[in-house]
């Protein structure tokens, strides 16, 4: 039975490595009964994360599905990863998402990867509730983390609670509870019922003044967005808690404020409220804005929107799927209408009609037992069986109403590795594999060279030895894997303009084409090579000056000169063209295939090496040999925070001179200190790259 759109929140829980996601997740489950006992991270007995790499890692990589009922509504939660490598997960679950849990660890605070999945959040105006978790750990601080969500996110965030304590079991005041600022009371979480018996208590008269300051603050900062809190305050009357939530729950769905909430996953503090705070605050599918997308009806208007109801057309996207022998398995979000099994889809993209043979509700990353249902209503989300052609990001609509949505965009990959496989049938073999992975990992680029070598290349180290590690354990393949290497790329040093003529018999016929083109950097990180047409209108058939331009698109998806790496951050313009009665359609794109050869050449090539953004914590006593090796391995150090004996270091550094870092990094701590890295930018390779590939020539 379809569910109520009202009753629905679908939720991911976002955050760095080791912040606690997963726990979360596992209490989240054991309080409203989806699970009878708690499962541990250590001992691999999660309900997320069920893969082998994940259980003897102790990390989560794909991103799972469960559903559960807390309060008479619906939660659909997504558990991410939290390591760089894998951000694509996060990524294309914020982009179907309606609301987020972002964890932040009360010892390390907002972290690398914190920044990233809140920017993520940002971009596609997910609203969020932050929960600070690990109060019970040595060094925590929940005041320095609350101002670090403030000035290094650039947030807006409000405390709902405050912490009883803060430390472990020895520490002169443990944690042991949380203080409710809404309805001003003292909350503590048996512990022999692990947390799932609450107890609420009048506030100690040591804390109490504590408590009314912080909700001072919170007060304050609902009078901006709400008279009828400032009509109380003016008139010094108590402010009902039913009024302080209803305002929250409309700034936090207009992105005005981000509640902040406290605890111990891991110790069963501080659960059960987050799973109230995403009913009550959190939006509904009904909450949101429709969606827009591009109409492929030639009778209606080029952009069509699409609300979120029942009424509606069907619309939804694929965020994910996952390659089985007996068919894969695709996660759809719907965003109106209704979707029925053995029904017929559009997808519009590639012009595909689609089977939904089966429709299963999602448990982990499997079909949930005995949860196949007959349909699904708008806001839902739901694996789906019988899809042959959709891929990650594709459309799926009602035929008699086409409309193409935003598809979801993943950053490049950084780094490759060469597969050798032992004769020809493994070389089958892993093309068939390879083809199965890359429908489930967008990010995973596989590349056959003319010499026959076959390139996989992803996010960073991690990444590919998980896809080494798959290989050889899950598909028994016989092949080799040489040592990762960088992916690099290549643009243009200055601005030219160059002419491409094309003068020639071919088959017996005369072929006549002129092309003038501009060639110059376009300064967008990470950005395609863009072609522009401003040929004059009457200098040569409009047909085939567009033909021109589609030959100079292939061009631009082409390799450079230098290493044949792809390029990147160039505008071709077309200026000017002639044509005769010898003009034909592959006469132009000769010519410009000549022009564009031409253009790069009087630009002049170079060569770029990805640089990753690098963020070290350890111990002060470490800090001078990582600044010593940092500057070996050609990194540029942007800061230094220091956070009582831990000092944090954000440095920019080549990818290539970080290979094996996480080995280097323990030997120079001791094992102490920790880092994590992300794709920041490309920069100029140094010369010796530049040899070493001319010599390769």
């Amino acid at each position: 039975m379809a569910r109520q759109t009202e009753q629905l929140r679908n939720i991911g829980v976002i955050a760095h490595i080791d912040a606690g996601k997963t726990t979360v997740t596992e209490r989240m489950l054991f309080y409203s009964g989806a699970k009878h006992r708690v499962g541990s991270v250590d001992q691999g007995t999660t309900e997320t994360d069920e893969d082998p790499e994940e259980q003897e890692r102790g990390i989560t990589i794909y991103a799972a599905c469960v559903t559960f009922l807390w309060r008479e509504t619906h939660i659909n939660l997504i558990d991410t990863p939290g390591h760089v490598d894998f951000t694509a997960e996060v990524e294309r679950c914020l982009r179907v998402l309606d609301g987020a849990v972002v964890v932040f660890s009360a010892r390390e605070g907002v972290e690398a990867q914190s920044e990233t999945v809140w920017r993520q959040a940002d971009h596609y105006r997910v609203p969020r509730v932050a929960f600070i978790n690990k109060l019970d750990r040595e060094g925590a601080d929940f005041q320095t983390v609350f101002d670090e969500i403030r000035e290094r996110l650039q947030a807006n965030p409000v405390a709902l609670q405050m912490p009883v304590g803060i430390g472990p079991a020895h520490a002169p005041d443990p944690f042991r509870g949380v203080i409710d600022l809404i309805d001003m009371r003292m909350l503590t979480f048996d512990r022999e019922s692990e947390g799932r018996t609450i107890r609420a208590s009048e506030i100690p008269g040591d804390l109490r003044e504590d408590a009314e300051i912080w909700r001072t603050s919170l007060l304050e900062t609902l009078y901006n967005y709400s008279d009828e809190m400032m009509e109380f305050a003016l008139q010094e009357k108590p402010i009902p808690p039913g009024v302080i939530r209803r305002v929250l729950r409309r700034c936090v769905i207009a992105h005005q404020v981000q509640p902040v909430l406290c605890g111990s996953a891991l110790h069963g503090i501080g659960v059960q409220p987050v799973l109230d705070a995403v009913v009550e605050y959190l939006p509904s599918p009904r909450d949101l804005p429709p969606v827009d997308g591009i109409s492929l009806d030639p009778r209606s208007p080029w952009k069509e929107v699409r609300r979120p109801d029942a009424s509606e057309p069907f619309c939804g996207l694929v965020f994910k799927v996952l390659p089985a022998k007996t068919g894969d398995l695709s996660w759809v979000r719907v965003y109106s209408g209704e979707l029925r099994a053995n029904s017929r889809v559009l997808n519009p993209g590639r012009d595909k009609k689609e089977n939904i043979a089966q429709l299963w509700q999602i448990h982990a990353t499997k079909k949930q037992r005995d949860g196949q249902v007959d349909a699904v209503s708008t806001g839902d989300i739901v694996g789906v069986i019988g899809p042959r052609h959709s891929i990650t990001g594709d459309t799926l609509c009602d035929p008699k109403h086409p409309v193409l949505l935003e598809k979801i965009q993943f950053p490049e990959t950084v780094i490759s590795m060469s597969i050798e496989p032992e004769n020809s049938t493994e070389r089958g073999k892993l093309a068939d594999v390879l083809d199965m992975l890359k429908r489930q990992d967008p990010t995973l680029g596989v590349r056959v060279e003319e010499t026959g070598q076959t390139l996989i290349s992803g996010m960073g180290e991690l990444h590919l030895e998980i896809v080494r590690n798959r290989l050889l354990r899950d598909f028994h393949l016989n092949v080799k894997f040489r040592k990762p290497q960088v992916s690099y790329r290549e643009t243009i040093q200055g601005a030219a303009e160059a002419v491409g003529e094309c003068h020639r018999q071919l088959g017996g016929q005369q072929l006549f084409a002129k092309i003038r083109l501009r060639v110059e950097p376009y300064r967008v990180e990470g950005g395609p090579v863009l072609v522009l047409n401003q040929c004059p209108f009457d200098a040569a058939p409009a047909e085939l000056v567009s033909l021109a331009a589609d030959e100079l698109k292939t061009c631009g998806e082409g390799g450079g000169r230098i290493s044949g790496s792809p390029l990147m951050n160039i505008r071709v313009t077309v200026l000017g063209a002639e044509a005769n009665e010898h003009s034909t359609d592959v006469a132009f794109r000769i010519a410009a295939h000549d022009a564009f050869e031409k253009g790069l050449e009087a630009a002049g090539m170079v060569l770029l090496e990805p640089i990753m953004r690098l963020v070290i914590t350890t111990p002060e006593d470490f800090l001078g040999e990582f600044v010593g090796d940092l500057r070996q391995r050609r990194a540029v150090i942007d800061k230094t925070d220091i956070r009582g004996r831990t000092v944090t270091i954000t440095a920019r550094a080549p990818l290539k001179e970080l290979f094996g870092y996480s080995s280097a990094m323990r030997s120079l701590s001791q094992g102490r200190a920790g880092a994590s890295m992300e794709p920041l930018e490309y920069a100029p390779a140094p010369a010796e790259d530049v040899r070493r590939f001319q010599g390769d020539a």
